[in-house]
């Protein structure tokens, strides 16, 4: 009978000590109800419109990472902020369709805690270059009218053109987990992989950011940052004055001045065929085409153009805009530019993505090279206007332009920043990773609100690993006391059967 009793606690203790080991060792799920969620929302107030993105996080995790994606996404009708100049409540109320939208979206509950940014970028620099009264007055108007809503907001500023590209650059790899990734033991892992460059082209300015490991010569272009314990040297270069609006009214510029005219010229990357007018005061109207020297002084009269529809002739006027002649710098870009060799894979949003998409539909030419890029640009370039209308629907007034911008964005990758066929291919053309818009909204808000910690994330169990340990230890001796007190046991009953 103690025989039989020694056997049956030895087996309970080899039973506990098996169970307690598999549940510290077999990975656990935790089952619990859905946390609410935070929200955050930034007002990107570009140069030609204003876009407010909604993010939002699990409040449970508002101090992890990883966990941040978009909630939804409203584009404000009408142009930029800095359009509203002496319209005098203009921005302001611009934002409010936008704004309403938010107040419904976001719980009331969570209006007090929603972080509410704006930043604005290009248009506003270039106002703040020419009319910095009228930039001041801007800046505070939206920051006034902003105030009167419920959200927590955290000011209104002016992006300078290298945090433009380095927040874009830090929302492309936050959305790709190329910081950080969450592994299935239920921590935070660095995935090991590499960085992904990021290039972006707006109304007013484009933007090239990736990481290096050589020499930065200019300083102005570097920018060392700190994330999850990593450390980041990251090439950044905004080019004011490149993006898409200005390009198109700096052409305009050019032509009048070759052709001698300030009544009407010829477009050689309009559509053959195609006429069209715009007042020549607008043309001017920017710091962009002031180091023009035109014989012509703005006034109000119309501008006439005609297109003649010819590649060659716009891609030479389009190279026009750029000076690679000069460099004080052991290599460069454009424009004196100090620019290190392209490495590694990137990708291209804003319109950058809209122009490779229009050129792939028209011309039904897969771009995965210069040469194919180059072959694409003709092929629009030679359509005419109906031909364009036919290829590709509900482009409306833009479908004129999209030869000289095609045109554009072949010198500025191939002459400008040096992709060649070898590394073209590693350019992404992407809207949105996942469900969230590409740009450097979500960088921005990451970087402000510290979610984007400089040190390692780490999550784990409620046990602390010397207490695991610990556990571990202690169910393993009584594995091995319940295995010896049963095997013995057994051995004295057989022991007593024999005899």
């Amino acid at each position: 009978m103690s025989t039989q009793c020694q056997i049956i606690t030895a087996t309970a203790a080899l039973f506990l000590a098996v169970c307690g080991i598999l549940l510290l060792v077999l990975p656990t799920e935790d089952v619990k109800e859905p946390p609410e969620f935070m929200y955050g929302i930034v007002l990107d107030a570009g140069s030609s419109h204003t876009a407010m993105f909604i993010y939002k996080w699990p409040a449970d995790k508002q101090n992890g990472t990883g966990i941040v994606s978009q909630h939804s996404e409203c584009h404000a009708k009408g142009g930029g902020i800095s359009s509203h100049t002496g319209n005098r409540g203009g921005a302001a109320r611009s934002l409010e369709e936008c704004m309403e939208q938010a107040m419904q979206e976001i719980p009331k509950s969570r209006h007090k805690l929603t972080p509410l940014y704006l930043g604005a970028t290009a248009g506003m620099r270039l106002l703040n270059i020419s009319k910095p009264k009228d930039s001041d007055e801007v800046l505070k108007e939206v920051g006034d009218k902003l105030k009167t809503y419920p959200f927590s907001f955290k000011g209104a500023t002016i992006l300078s053109g290298q945090e433009e590209g380095a927040y874009g650059w830090v929302t492309v790899n936050y959305l790709l987990e190329n910081y950080i990734k969450y592994g299935f033991v239920g921590q935070w892992l660095s995935p090991g992989r590499d960085t992904v460059g990021a290039l972006d082209f707006g109304g007013a300015s484009t933007q090239i950011t990736f990481e290096t490991k050589q020499t930065v010569e200019n300083k102005d272009n570097l920018m060392k940052l700190r994330l999850y314990g990593r450390d980041y040297q990251i090439y950044t270069q905004s080019f004011l004055c490149y993006g898409r609006d200005q390009v198109l009214l700096r052409l305009l510029a050019l032509l009048m001045k070759t052709q001698g005219s300030d009544r009407s010229i010829v477009h050689p990357c309009y559509p053959a065929g195609h006429s069209d007018s715009i007042k020549l005061s607008s043309v001017f109207d920017t710091p962009c085409n002031k180091p023009m020297q035109t014989p012509y002084k703005p006034h109000d009269d119309d501008l006439q153009i005609k297109g003649t529809g010819n590649y060659d002739q716009c891609l030479g006027n389009v190279s026009h805009l750029f000076s690679f002649n000069k460099c004080s710098y052991s290599k460069c870009s454009f424009d004196e530019v100090f620019q290190p060799n392209i490495t590694g894979n990137f990708m291209a949003f804003s319109a950058f993505f809209y122009t490779h998409s229009f050129l792939q539909e028209a011309s039904g030419i897969s771009i995965t090279s210069p040469a194919h890029l180059e072959d694409a640009t003709r092929v629009v370039c030679n359509m005419s206007f109906q031909e364009m209308t036919n290829k590709v629907q509900g482009q409306g007034s833009r479908l004129k332009d999209y030869c000289a911008v095609s045109a554009f964005v072949q010198v500025l990758l191939v002459n400008g920043y040096g992709f060649d066929y070898l590394s073209f291919p590693h350019i992404s053309f992407q809207k949105k990773a996942g469900d969230t818009s590409v740009g450097w909204s979500l960088g921005y808000m990451l970087s402000l609100s510290n979610l984007l910690p400089a040190e390692d994330v780490l999550q784990r169990k409620s046990l602390r690993s010397s207490a695991w340990s610990a556990l571990i230890t202690l169910f393993c001796f009584l594995l091995i006391m319940a295995l010896y007190f049963l095997l013995r046991a057994i051995r004295k009953k057989d022991t007593d059967n024999a005899i």
